[in-house]
């Protein structure tokens, strides 16, 4: 009888396409992967994949076995979604969001959750992948785009606003005409907030270049030029001051998305109610940040 695991290895290396990456996927060691499928194409008297120097690539054998395969795999995750929703306000909780809404906002306000819900223990995932929810890498997910996946349930919790900031010392000891900027590398530099920056740019440089919020956060604070940043976070540091821009930035949405084998869960629904109320307690921090300190004397010159 064929084992499940074998199965479910043999699904993420069809996916990843080569042996390291799907053992990332499976946080297995990759000679694991490797044994593990060999032993399969033994049972099963059949070759499953070429091994070739780009990667391993399935045969005509392996593409008929991965229909069936997925179809098991979508089986036993419903199967296993519906063991999660019984009824008990108690066990773990995934969430994932993006790294800047993890560290700096979500992180720091989730302790009183822990105090309503002493038997449910959260596990905050920051990455900028999107995770899928259907293969359970998440109970519930957070998204700073709205969702096009069919089959999850969602829901616009809040928005974040974003603005200029840079350092105070910065602004003190440097024209405006000589601003250097922070922006994002190649991994995320399709995102508004990246094209916002360049229409503010009119010529001068980005100087320093990060793949996520919290360094570009860092890298502001330790004077290092000027960034687009969450009023949630330029406002309310004391070393950050606001410049003034003519366009305002765009805002992004946030939404909120959970399987429907798992919305019904106690424990998720628990998890699900607290971070609705959050957004809505602290929607004016998110949009528009605490009393802005916008540097006039600093604004970007036309």
């Amino acid at each position: 009888m064929t084992d499940w695991d074998d199965i479910r290895l043999f699904l993420e290396l069809a996916r990843e396409g080569s042996l390291s990456a799907a053992a990332r996927r499976l946080k297995v060691d990759h000679s694991t992967v490797a044994r593990r499928v060999a032993a399969l194409e033994k049972q099963l008297d059949l070759r499953l994949f070429d091994r070739l120097a780009r990667g391993y690539v399935l045969t005509e054998e392996g593409e008929a076995l991965l229909n069936t395969a997925e179809r098991m795999e979508t089986e036993a995750l419903a199967l296993q979604r519906q063991a999660s929703g019984r009824p008990a306000m108690q066990g773990n909780v995934r969430i994932s969001t993006s790294p800047m809404l993890a560290s700096l906002f979500l992180a720091p306000r989730l302790a009183e959750f822990r105090k309503l819900h002493p038997d449910i223990r959260l596990a905050l995932s920051g990455n900028n992948r999107v995770v899928d929810l259907n293969r359970r890498e998440a109970d519930i997910a957070l998204r700073l785009t709205k969702p096009n996946e069919s089959g999850l349930i969602a829901r616009r919790i809040g928005a974040v606003g974003f603005g200029l900031y840079a350092g105070a010392k910065y602004l003190a000891a440097t024209k405006p005409k000589d601003y250097g900027f922070v922006g994002y590398d190649e991994t995320l530099g399709q995102i508004s907030q990246q094209h916002w920056l360049e229409q503010q740019l009119r010529g001068r440089p980005i100087v320093f270049l990060c793949s996520d919020m919290t360094t570009m956060y860092h890298a502001t604070c330790a004077d290092m030029g000027v960034a687009v940043l969450p009023h949630f976070i330029g406002t309310t540091d004391p070393q950050l001051r606001g410049v003034a821009t003519e366009m305002a930035a765009p805002d992004r949405e946030v939404w909120l998305l959970v399987h429907p084998d798992l919305r019904r869960a106690p424990r998720v629904r628990a998890a699900m109610d607290y971070l609705v109320a959050l957004f809505a307690r602290d929607r004016r921090l998110l949009e528009q940040g605490a009393a802005t300190r916008t540097n006039k004397r600093r604004a970007l010159p036309r």
